[in-house]
């Protein structure tokens, strides 16, 4: 009895050291990196409701894994079966199968960095979505005019027309379009704090009539020292029972614009056409951003009640109607 315990002893020597050199073998592949040459950076997409066994093949395929078995083993021991998400990602071929993982469960996708311009409209913002390939157009829009939408934002108005702060976002391919306009939503409801809504009960205006002021100043101010200059003005007649009289607001009432504003225009039957209606715009008519809604709330103190377009970005600024029709001659009718 002896003698073949002696002889087995060798044997589970040997076994222990295999299995020591196998394991050993085993965890240098899944942390260490593979000894690659040239490493390549891969632009992978994992479709949503992959399983864990589709993303190892595609793994195994795109060369990213050795083994796509191994990759299904060690997601097991780490606990994160079915938390691996979908998705754009950008690995690299000498990434271990470790980091793989942990990108994958962490969601750490590529994203697509959007300036969405201040004044830009609903549409316009779709337009520039579906451009990039962000989202469906025609679906955005019916989810910014959507009451079930504008309820689950707080939001009262009949759009999300000048509720969309334009900012730069960064978007993962694929994000609804929910998500995006809960994004932007959100974004301008930040920019209320505390003082902004006590300024709004200083000057009586409600939250959706200053966002539509803003509107107003972000598609005539082209440059920024005037918005002040040009909220005055509005604030001034606003005060006096005048008419806006603003262009953008007949524009934005125009079905089918050209590009030029004529007479007939300034007549249109609309209530957003501020040479027959005084008063606000029923909404905004375009989606403003901080400047431009900051200058709405502290219009600078002057008398100005006109200002007109001298073509070259800047605005002539009048107190009287007298001095306004001469501005009109130099700057308008002489051109």
């Amino acid at each position: 009895m002896k003698t073949n315990k002696q002889n087995i002893i060798p044997f589970l020597i040997i076994f222990l050291f295999a299995a020591t050199f196998l394991a050993m073998g085993y965890f240098d592949m899944i942390l260490n990196r593979p000894a690659n040459s040239l490493q390549q950076v891969k632009k992978i997409e994992i479709p949503r409701g992959y399983s864990l066994k589709k993303i190892a093949n595609l793994l195994k395929k795109e060369n990213l894994v050795g083994n796509h078995s191994t990759f299904v083993i060690l997601t097991h021991l780490r606990g994160v079966t079915n938390q691996l998400k979908a998705g754009e990602y950008l690995l690299s071929t000498n990434m271990t199968p470790l980091e793989i993982m942990e990108k994958l469960f962490k969601g750490d996708v590529i994203t697509y960095s959007l300036t969405i311009p201040e004044g830009y409209t609903i549409k316009e913002i779709a337009n520039l979505l579906e451009e990039n390939k962000l989202l469906d157009k025609e679906r955005f829009t019916a989810l910014a005019q959507s009451r079930k939408t504008l309820d689950s934002l707080g939001i009262k108005a009949k759009s999300l027309e000048g509720y969309l702060f334009p900012d730069t976002y960064h978007f993962p391919k694929g994000t609804k379009e929910e998500e995006i306009i809960k994004k932007m939503a959100e974004k301008l409801n930040n920019l209320f704090t505390e003082d902004i809504k006590k300024r709004l009960e200083e000057i009586n205006f409600s939250k959706h009539e200053i966002l539509t002021l803003a509107s107003l100043i972000e598609k005539e101010a082209r440059i920024d020292s005037e918005r002040k200059l040009i909220s005055a003005v509005f604030h001034n007649r606003l005060k006096r029972k005048m008419l806006l009289q603003s262009d953008p607001t007949v524009i934005y009432a125009l079905k089918d614009f050209d590009g030029n504003i004529r007479k007939k225009d300034m007549k249109i039957d609309s209530p957003y056409n501020t040479y027959v209606y005084r008063g606000l715009p029923p909404a905004p008519i375009a989606n403003p951003g901080k400047d431009s809604i900051l200058a709405a709330l502290y219009p600078a103190e002057v008398d100005y009640l006109y200002f007109v377009a001298k073509n070259n970005g800047e605005h002539y600024f009048s107190s009287n109607f007298k001095e306004h029709n001469k501005a009109v001659r130099k700057y308008q009718l002489k051109r």
